[in-house]
């Protein structure tokens, strides 16, 4: 027991990168400790970059912290080289059928608690001193217990399998390199190990994202749940009061509408509960796929790494949760309006209004995806009210009547400086756009303005591709300039069809449904003409923007401007 105490001790003041027990100790800024030439040699090698990382937890750190000998961690231990005991193994400490066991060891073998991927063997504690110890091997990379260090040793050379090549996708030795696969893209295996591992955390932030999402979802249809029982319940109780007023001869009606009601009330319950059950599942296979890909990324050997990882990186395809777009309706209070109806003509119901009765239960269909508006008092039903925000507009854009207005100007303004504002002649609006919105934009000239939607995170500053809308991933515009509609996303045009202007002024409507991935753009006069419409997913909450296109010929004693509507 005495001896498997002083190797927990060893693992715990052991060095990440030697594997030896701490020399002159060091702990950086985020708590790992490491011997001070260790990691003076490991940041030397990242010196190039700027940026500094730990080994273990790969932090980064600018500038290169100074490193001061941690006195406490260097007299544990010392203590602990004292006090380091060499009893006999107990009957434990032998390998079994399911170890692996020490490849040194005569006769009956230890358990091995190290493997040397250098070496390509496998020791127990006291075989493995001299890794410890022998400068010539100190260097080496030693790892976990493996049974399948020879899948390391290349078949056909009978060396061990220190490259990968992207050609071919598969670990290589170095005389496999300059051999059969000569002229093929081939890097160490190490630095694909590492390019790997970053596209296995983007996987894994890929996977939470999804396991959050869903997990928004399945409190939404529980809601939901509750809301069609309650409205189902309601809508029974106020249909039997109605009905007990009437004659035996609407008793059968009755009883026809309770029926009704309660088999579309199971209907969509059912449906409900059975995209939540996917939901649920799915959650708990992301959940087991992001364990397993944890454990992988732990995995110290390149080349289980990345022969595991092709297999495991592959995501099921995501439910589809684009339906889960409840609609505003008031569910089957319908049908008490329409059985209200039934007691008033009794006659006329019992021969036309029925049919209405029976469409009121049907039309009860949680989960259809929302249609969009076709009139403008439709899109007047998600109007949402907007704002310029001061600290994102450009210098040489001035906001005015209540931040709704932007007019761009020759000359630049005096603002405070601030780490949101533009350097390119645009700005964002403060309120955050979710669900279902419509806005309007007018623009009083004829050309050189973009109206845009972008995430919270678009550059401010830098390369036009980084910041302007429209150029980027993390935006979308439709610009008007020259009697001509272009829209843009990613840097990539779509010329738009639209109506040619004679008047001063015009307006173009926005529609956005968040959750269903839809952005739409109208001409908005007597009629609302679609522009252009967008079907996409998107992964963050949106802002609107306005910019305003510079052009030497455009400036009038004023500038020109565009403003955000107040809808009504």
């Amino acid at each position: 027991m005495a001896q498997k105490g002083v190797r927990v001790d060893r693992e715990t003041f052991s060095c990440y990168i030697c594997l030896d027990l701490l020399k002159d100790p060091v702990t950086i800024p985020c708590g790992h400790s490491y011997c001070i030439s260790c990691i003076k040699s490991f940041w030397d090698e990242e010196d190039e970059k700027k940026i500094h990382s730990c080994p273990q937890c790969r932090q980064t750190f600018t500038p290169r912290p100074v490193l001061v000998k941690n006195t406490m961690l260097a007299d544990l231990v010392k203590k602990l080289k004292k006090t380091r005991l060499q009893a006999a193994p107990a009957d434990h400490c032998y390998a079994g059928p399911e170890d692996v066991a020490c490849d040194v060891c005569t006769g009956r073998k230890l358990k091995a608690v190290k493997s040397c991927l250098v070496c390509l063997v496998s020791y127990c504690e006291k075989h493995l001193q001299p890794h410890y110890h022998a400068a010539p091997i100190k260097k080496h990379k030693l790892v976990e217990p493996s049974k399948k260090l020879q899948e390391n040793i290349c078949s056909r050379h009978d060396e061990v399998m220190k490259m990968f090549c992207r050609t071919d996708q598969q670990c290589i030795c170095y005389l496999c390199s300059v051999d059969e696969h000569k002229g093929h893209d081939t890097v160490l295996a190490a630095a694909e190990r590492t390019e790997r591992q970053r596209e296995l955390q983007l996987r894994r932030q890929q996977i939470q994202q999804r396991i959050q999402d869903r997990d928004k979802d399945v409190k939404v249809l529980q809601q939901e749940v509750e809301a069609i029982n309650g409205s189902a319940d309601k809508a029974v109780e106020d249909s039997e009061k109605i009905f007990t007023k009437l004659i035996r001869l609407i008793k059968k009606r009755s009883s026809d509408v309770k029926q009704q009601i309660r088999s579309q009330q199971k209907t969509e319950v059912s449906r409900v509960k059975e995209l939540q059950e996917k939901l649920e599942q799915e959650i708990t296979e992301l959940k087991r796929k992001d364990a397993e890909l944890k454990q992988l990324s732990h995995t110290e050997d390149h080349n289980q790494f990345l022969h595991n990882y092709p297999s495991l990186s592959r995501l099921s395809e995501s439910t589809d949760s684009s339906s889960i777009n409840i609609r505003p309706l008031s569910y089957f209070e319908d049908v008490t309006a329409a059985v209200s109806q039934l007691r008033d003509k009794l006659q006329d119901i019992l021969r036309d209004t029925w049919t209405n009765i029976s469409l009121a239960v049907t039309d009860v269909d949680v989960l259809l995806s929302q249609t969009e508006p076709r009139t403008k008092a439709g899109f007047l039903k998600y109007s949402q009210d907007i704002t310029l925000d001061p600290n994102t507009a450009n210098t040489r854009l001035v906001l005015s009547e209540g931040n709704r207005k932007a007019t761009l100007m020759s000359e630049e303004q005096s603002y405070s400086s601030h780490q949101d504002r533009f350097t390119c002649e645009q700005v964002l609006s403060r309120e955050i756009l979710t669900g279902r919105c419509y806005w309007e934009v007018e623009v009083e000239w004829r050309g050189g303005v973009c109206v845009a939607v972008a995430y919270k995170d678009i550059s401010r500053a830098g390369d036009l591709n980084e910041c302007a809308f429209g150029c980027n991933d993390k935006s979308w515009m439709l610009s008007y300039d020259r009697n001509c509609f272009v829209f843009c996303h990613n840097n990539i045009k779509t010329v738009v069809s639209g109506p040619k202007f004679s008047f001063r002024s015009f307006r173009v409507g926005v529609y956005l449904d968040h959750s269903a991935g839809v952005l739409s753009f109208y001409s908005v006069s007597e009629t609302m003409t679609l522009l252009h419409r967008v079907q996409t997913t998107f992964t963050q909450t949106l802002y609107a923007g306005l910019s305003l296109l510079p052009c030497e010929s455009l400036f009038a004693k004023h500038g020109f401007s565009v403003k955000l509507c107040e809808l009504k």
